[in-house]
């Protein structure tokens, strides 16, 4: 009976043995992360040790100084782009409105030369295809601004087409009652230069003194000693 426990236990049948730590479990762990900690820490330092010694690292930030330095030419070339797109849309902006003032001012002579080329139309007409030679007073007006001041307009004409420039004097003068009493009051200034060589119109303001009352205004074309021509207007 002895020999047959004896063989059992020496061929494949007998039992199992299972060997046991005598550490732990939570130690065995604890163990295991410390060489697995310490095993990282020897590979991180032979990768940058091998950095060194190939000299990545090194080219590495002298890469990453070159892209910071064009990183900073490259803004500055935005900013100026976009300084010069801000000042060319001013300037545009400028030149659009420097257009359309530019254009009203063109409708304005436009207009301008149309009235003084139907003014000519109208002179024109009432000028005879011949005559004596020498110049008129065609119209005066005269009209009140208030009690001190009086607005005055000549219409002077060559009655011939065609006719030298004329250069003469135009005289004013005012005539009605001051404070009750008959009163007279010339150009102030004297004689006012004028030059005709179809039509010209010419106009003013004459200051009056206190308490004048202005009945009739008379104008004159004078050439040299000579009256070529007189108008007399009455105020109402």
């Amino acid at each position: 009976m002895k020999f047959r426990l004896f063989r059992r236990r020496l061929t494949i049948s007998s039992p199992r043995m299972a060997v046991r730590s005598a550490l732990p479990w939570p130690l065995r762990w604890v163990m295991g992360a410390l060489m697995l900690g310490f095993s990282a820490a020897i590979a991180l330092w032979a990768f940058e040790f091998g950095k060194d010694i190939a000299g990545l690292d090194l080219d590495a930030k002298e890469e990453l100084k070159v892209l910071r330095a064009e990183v900073s030419v490259l803004r500055e070339e935005r900013d100026k782009a976009q300084s010069i797109a801000n000042t060319s849309d001013s300037l545009r902006m400028a030149d659009k409105a420097a257009q359309e003032k530019m254009a009203v001012q063109i409708r304005q002579l436009e207009s301008d030369n149309l009235a003084l080329r139907d003014d000519l139309g109208f002179f024109e007409k009432l000028l005879p295809a011949g005559g004596a030679d020498g110049v008129s007073i065609r119209s005066l007006q005269a009209e009140p601004l208030s009690d001190l001041q009086l607005k005055w307009q000549v219409l002077v004409i060559q009655p011939v087409k065609g006719a030298p420039v004329f250069n003469g004097k135009l005289e004013l003068s005012l005539a009605g009652t001051l404070a009750g009493k008959p009163w007279i009051l010339n150009m102030p200034g004297g004689a006012q230069a004028l030059q005709v060589k179809q039509y010209r119109r010419v106009e003013g303001v004459i200051d009056l003194p206190p308490q004048a009352v202005v009945k009739t205004i008379t104008a004159k074309v004078v050439d040299g000693t000579t009256t070529r021509s007189v108008q007399t207007f009455k105020l109402k």
